[in-house]
């Protein structure tokens, strides 16, 4: 069953390749969606997947996908009517 959540990630999350490694780690795990930078410092990442990918994903992104990053906190929220994404990709 395909599954969609947002994520908004803080911590040392920006200027140390988050975004980039959030793909590789998405496409690692088969996971669609975005992720982009927001004003406040933080990023949001849409992600879309079976739940034990996604489970998956999010522990790999609480860990911080990047080792210049780390991650302070997460917030997790589901989705619902989510246009389908066929690929992961990186907003700028």
């Amino acid at each position: 069953m395909q599954n969609a959540i947002q994520l908004e990630v803080y911590g040392r999350v920006q200027g140390v390749g988050f975004r980039w490694m959030t793909k590789l780690v998405a496409d690692k795990f088969h996971i669609t969606g975005t992720v982009a930078n927001r004003a406040d410092g933080s990023v949001k990442i849409i992600a879309m997947g079976p739940t034990d990918a996604l489970e998956k994903f999010i522990g790999a992104v609480k860990a911080s996908p990047t080792p210049s990053g780390h991650v302070d906190r997460l917030v997790q929220t589901p989705l619902k009517n989510v246009s389908v994404c066929h690929k992961f990709s990186v907003v700028s």
